[in-house]
Parts: structure tokens; C-alpha cells; sequence
């Protein structure tokens, strides 16, 4: 029987303030750390626990950590992405609403790790719950000498802040995020430098998601073999996979990382509610490509996902059964992107543009025969010719519809007219 450790079981609301939390064992990995661990310990600790992020791009943790140069003048950085735009993604809102502290400790943690004394949690305005709870167990925490001056008597100092953001999906993006943060219009930076290097205020900053973040309390209590106990060898540890779409039980799991799709899908969310065939699966928010039915089959973690020509992503799960019309997801996903573009680079805002039109006549009945494969040239031309990553991801969306169920768009533009 799998132990959850990010949801703490859910327990009703045992674990959203800190005294719960601190009755749970909470603190006593930073207390411990503080005591007696330095920076370089901590940060080879999570290096050999294989964290990777859990934001979407899996970058390993602790690598990350250790880009920020040591004894740098400027002043550091922690910021917590917790923008989570993308569809179909709902995890981290609920570790901020369920188990606030574990994210705060974590963050006080990975703060100690890099040597920032500032950090801010940066949070879409629509997660008003999340927001107040957080606000409410900072204050605790400031008054329990968890954050602020010469925290636990250790002289070490951090204060957390929370941000709300505005609504742009792409701020999600780092870079972006930071612009934002910083008072400017959130589109994406160019890289080098990188903001280990050069980020927040042009200072060293480490950005790191709510999930990443909420491993690494119980990485220190634990410590590295359990974390790679669990899980598969090259992407271990818990976690959280977001169900949604014509499921029977749809909601958040924690589960080890590689569980299969098809068990996930099936025995965890028990199957279509309308017991149709499952058609299609989206594994990790829209940005992800969808796999069919027959290719369900593989593990759910970085690696093997992207064998498969998708990604875990958000590990965002959308399920649709048979009755699903694929030419209507290709359109609905694209007008995601096309509206969320920041319109800094032209293949992306013209780009996607054209192809939400011409999606949108492929629907409509009016295509005509050549349609299909213009539009296919279009997205090619805007993969991999944009500033950040969400032409790409769009293309990858739409290129995995297109692959998986091209009869469906042929069907569509030689009869004409809407599906039913």
C-alpha cells in the first residue's frame, strides 16, 4: 500500500495550519538541516535523491541548485512557481490549500540551500483560498520564528512573499514569470544568461515549482534511498497526476512516479463514467501530445513519455472516450494558445493564428482538399522557431491529434459540416 507524503493523506484540515503541521513531524527537517547541515550537504542530498522538477520540464533539483554561484555580492533569489495555467492542471493549488507548510518549509529549505534571504511565491489571482491560507501561515510562521530574522536560532534569515499574478499562461515560463514579478510585461527572456546566473533583479534565482518544492521536506526526513525507493530508477519519488475528463473518479493522486497510464487511468479513476471506449489520453496538460487508446501502455514519468513523442508535463490527465470529437479538441487547444501567445515572436502570433482559422474551417465543413496539409506546414514552420516554448508545445499538441486521428480531419473537410 502506497504511504502518501504530499498530500499527507488529506485528513480534513489536520494539516493547514501549523500546529497540525508540527504535530505531523513538520519542521523537523529543517530544524535538523539547520543544526546540521550546510548548504552543499543539502544540496548533494537532493542531487543524490534524483529529484527532478516537477513543473513540467524535469530538470534534476539539485543541479539546479548548485548553478547559483557561491558568494556572489548580489543578492539571491528563491521564487516558487505557483502560476499553474496549465489546462487540466489543478495539483499544486491543492498542497497550498491542503498542506501550505510543506511547501513553506520546503522553500525555507531550498532558500537555506542557495543562500537567499528573499523569496516569493508567485500565484495565479484566481487561487483566492490558496492565497489567504498562505498569508495566514506565513504570519504563523513569523511569529514562530520559522521565517523572518535568525531563524530556529541558526542566523540564518528568509522572508516569503506572495505575489499574485494576473492571468497569463505565460508566465509560467521562468523568465516570463520573473519579468512579471519584476513590474514589466511577462514575456519570456532570452537565454544565456540563465537566471542562476542573471534573473531577478539581475540577481542569482533559483525558480522552482510548488511540487518540487514539497519533495524536499520529506527527502531530508527520509532521506535519499527511500525517495529513489520509490518510484522508477531514472525518475523517482512521489507524484501527484491530475485526473479529469470522462473519468468515473476523477481528482488528484499521489502515486509513485512511473506508474502505468492505462492502470491510472483505469483502476485508479475507474474507467470512462459513461463506459464508452476510452479514445484518446491527454498525460500531461494540453501542452502534452495526446496518445490512443492502444499506446496507454507506458510509464508515466519523464523518460518514457517522451520516448513515446509526448511529455509528462503537468502530468495534467485528460481522458476522452469514443464519443469525442478530435477535430473540436485540436481547435479548442489551439485557441488556448493562440490567446495565451505573448506576441513577442512572430511564428507563434501569426502562426498560431492561421492555424486557429484554418482549424476552425476544417470544423466548420468549409475546408477544402489541400487544407490538411498546409496547415501541417504551418505548424511545422513554427516548431522550434520561437522565443520560449509554447509554439512548440502548441505544435506538439496539434501534431499529436493530427497523427493519432488524421482520418477524422479528411472525413471532416470531404463531407462538410459539424460532428454531431
Amino acid at each position: 500500500m502506497y504511504e502518501q507524503v504530499l498530500l499527507l493523506e488529506r485528513r480534513d484540515s489536520e494539516y493547514q495550519d501549523l500546529a497540525g503541521y508540527r504535530l505531523a513531524g513538520g519542521y523537523s527537517a529543517l530544524g535538523s538541516t539547520l543544526r546540521d547541515s550546510s548548504p552543499e550537504q543539502l544540496i548533494d542530498l537532493v542531487k543524490e535523491a534524483k529529484l527532478r522538477g516537477r513543473g513540467g520540464a524535469g530538470f534534476p533539483t539539485g543541479l539546479k541548485w548548485s548553478f547559483v554561484p557561491k558568494g556572489n555580492a548580489s543578492a539571491k533569489w528563491l521564487l516558487c512557481n505557483a502560476d499553474e495555467g496549465e489546462p487540466g492542471t489543478f495539483k499544486d493549488r491543492i498542497i497550498m490549500e491542503q498542506t501550505p507548510h510543506l511547501l513553506l518549509e520546503g522553500m525555507t529549505l531550498a532558500a537555506y540551500a542557495i543562500g537567499a534571504a528573499k523569496a516569493y511565491i508567485y500565484i495565479r489571482g484566481e487561487y483566492v483560498t490558496a492565497i489567504r491560507r498562505l498569508e495566514r501561515e506565513i504570519q504563523a510562521s513569523l511569529q514562530a520564528g520559522l521565517l523572518g530574522k535568525n531563524i530556529l536560532g541558526s542566523g540564518f534569515d528568509l522572508d516569503i512573499y506572495v505575489h499574485r499574478g494576473a492571468g497569463a499562461y505565460i508566465c509560467g515560463e521562468e523568465t516570463a514569470l520573473i519579468e512579471s514579478l519584476e513590474g514589466k510585461r511577462g514575456q519570456p527572456r532570452f537565454k544565456p544568461p540563465f537566471p542562476a546566473v542573471s534573473g531577478f533583479y539581475k540577481g542569482p534565482t533559483v525558480v522552482n515549482n510548488v511540487e518540487t518544492l514539497a519533495c524536499v521536506p520529506p527527502i531530508v526526513q527520509r532521506g535519499a534511498d527511500w525517495f529513489r525507493s520509490i518510484g522508477s530508477e531514472k525518475c523517482p519519488g512521489p507524484k501527484l497526476y491530475c485526473l479529469s475528463g470522462h473519468v468515473r473518479r476523477p481528482g488528484l493522486y499521489e502515486l509513485p512516479m512511473g506508474i502505468s497510464l492505462r492502470e491510472l487511468v483505469e483502476q485508479h479513476a475507474g474507467g470512462t463514467h459513461s463506459g464508452k471506449k476510452i479514445k484518446a489520453v491527454i498525460p500531461g496538460g494540453i501542452s502534452a501530445a495526446l496518445l490512443p487508446e492502444p499506446a496507454l501502455d507506458v510509464a508515466m514519468d519523464f523518460d518514457a513519455l517522451s520516448a513515446a513523442g509526448t511529455m509528462l508535463g503537468s502530468a495534467g490527465v485528460i481522458v476522452m472516450d469514443e464519443s469525442t470529437c478530435m477535430v473540436r479538441v485540436a481547435h479548442r487547444i489551439i485557441e488556448f494558445f493562440h490567446h495565451e501567445s505573448c506576441g513577442k515572436c512572430t511564428p507563434c502570433r501569426e502562426g498560431l493564428a492561421w492555424v486557429e482559422q484554418m482549424l476552425g474551417r476544417i470544423e466548420a465543413g468549409e475546408a477544402k482538399s489541400g487544407d490538411l496539409e498546409s496547415m501541417e506546414r504551418l505548424y511545422g514552420n513554427i516548431e522550434g522557431n520561437t522565443f520560449c516554448l509554447l509554439g512548440d508545445a502548441a505544435a506538439m499538441a496539434l501534431r499529436g491529434v493530427v497523427k493519432n486521428f488524421r482520418h477524422e480531419f479528411i472525413e471532416r473537410i470531404q463531407q462538410g459540416g459539424r460532428a454531431a
